[in-house]
């Protein structure tokens, strides 16, 4: 395995990890993000008011994109395991 193609494949790896967790974080955020200037809005100090909204968008989220979630994974993990013969040159 040469340093170039540890490089490249490791960059790959980090690609599909912010691929696949940025829809999640962009979601908790702007939920977050909405909840908290409701809160400022209203002068409501309830700290759990935050958690439930985040809970039901991430779950939610996940219901509509873990089948694109998992193939991707599924093809990045394919992707990998066909070059494992060029690693052992």
């Amino acid at each position: 395995m040469t340093p170039e193609f540890s490089v490249e494949l490791i960059k790959t790896m980090m690609f599909q990890a912010v691929t696949l967790a940025s829809p999640i974080l962009l979601t908790v955020m702007v939920i977050g993000l909405g909840v908290s200037l409701f809160q400022a809005v209203t002068s409501i100090q309830e700290q759990t008011l935050t958690f439930v909204p985040k809970v039901v968008g991430v779950v939610a989220l996940l219901v509509v994109l873990l089948p694109w979630m998992m193939r991707t994974m599924i093809e990045f993990t394919r992707a990998v395991f066909e070059r494992i013969p060029t690693m052992v040159n």
